[in-house]
């Protein structure tokens, strides 16, 4: 599900101890989350260090270049040696902190998860890119991966099975968990496509006998939000955006025998992947960009989600996340074949 990637540098770190991780967390919740993804795969302790941004963090790379030029003097004041030996962040305002980590410590080997722009590509040892992004003229230090890495774990499915079996355990199965996004930067999730949404899920769960459980995200939108949960049949359990109590997320995805995942959001979608279960992805080409149709279809000829079309049928398919891959690839860089 991923391109083997570089192994630079191979079994480069001594013996005697395991590699100091620095990850780079701004503010983008998105980001900070692959990174972190990465990093928990690693099975290494690591330090967050928290980036945060001035006005000047808009500038484009190439004036940033190697610096902490954009950076809050909180963030850059916490920056100091012990300088780490493997620095992993995600997204391109990050990059030219990951650059100046490495000015201070040449050794260090970066990772970048998705594209970080032209400036400075040399100083990272491994860039991994999403294939559905088709970026031209990818280099030797370039990984393409399917989808997001993230933090959905066979492990902490398992946790959250047990964490949530009081309240989802005895719902009746099939139980469909409805994961629902909403608008983007370029595209609106309208009423429409809620209504149409909520009348293909609402056919899966009578045909099936079964029961639903719906979360909602910021970018649903109120009126969309309504005209969903007026299309669907009661929910056995519910959480909207903004409702107060512990998020039933990852307790969804746990314990769910299908996911309905609309496929505005890389993540969502690469996370309900993250699970055995049926994957059925709502994507009208509306609501849909090109980038993400691609996603979409890269996952449907892997056998890792099907396109929703108001049926469900049982099937299983591994696990897909990323972050494994990536960290695979950091691990046998740094300490090759040691244990």
């Amino acid at each position: 599900m991923s391109s083997p990637g570089p192994v630079p540098r191979l079994g480069q770190m001594p013996e005697d101890r395991d590699p100091v991780v620095w990850v780079l967390s701004d503010d983008r919740a998105g980001n900070t989350s692959q990174a972190l993804g990465v990093a928990e795969a690693l099975g290494w302790e690591f330090i967050t260090k928290d980036v945060r941004y001035t006005w000047a963090g808009r500038l484009p790379n190439l004036l940033r270049q190697a610096s902490l030029i954009g950076v809050d003097a909180a963030s850059g004041a916490a920056m100091v040696s012990p300088w780490p030996d493997l620095v992993i962040a995600a997204g391109r305002r990050t990059a030219p902190v990951a650059r100046w980590i490495k000015r201070r410590n040449p050794s260090a080997y970066l990772c970048q998860i998705m594209w970080p722009g032209a400036t400075g590509l040399k100083d990272f040892d491994l860039i991994a890119v999403p294939s559905h992004d088709h970026l031209p003229g990818l280099r030797d230090n370039v990984m393409r991966v399917t989808g997001a890495p993230h933090r959905v774990t066979e492990g902490r499915l398992a946790i959250e099975a047990a964490r949530w079996h009081g309240r989802l355990g005895s719902l009746k199965r099939p139980l469909f968990a409805l994961i629902v996004g909403g608008s983007t930067k370029n595209r609106t999730f309208t009423t429409e496509m809620a209504r149409d949404l909520g009348e293909q899920v609402g056919a899966m769960v009578r045909a099936n006998a079964g029961s639903l459980v719906v979360t909602t995200s910021r970018r649903t939108g109120r009126e969309a939000e309504t005209a969903l949960m007026e299309s669907l049949p009661a929910p056995a359990h519910v959480f909207r955006w903004g409702d107060k109590g512990e998020n039933p997320y990852f307790g969804y995805l746990a314990h769910a025998s299908a996911v309905i995942v609309t496929g505005d959001s890389v993540s969502m979608v690469s996370e309900a992947c993250a699970t055995q279960a049926p994957v059925y992805v709502y994507a009208p080409p509306a609501l849909i960009t090109p980038k993400h149709a691609r996603l979409h279809q890269n996952l449907y000829a892997l056998g890792l989600a099907e396109p929703l079309s108001g049926l469900y049928r049982p099937w299983v398919h591994p696990p897909l996340n990323a972050a494994s891959d990536i960290a695979a690839t950091i691990r046998r860089a740094l300490v090759g074949d040691r244990v």
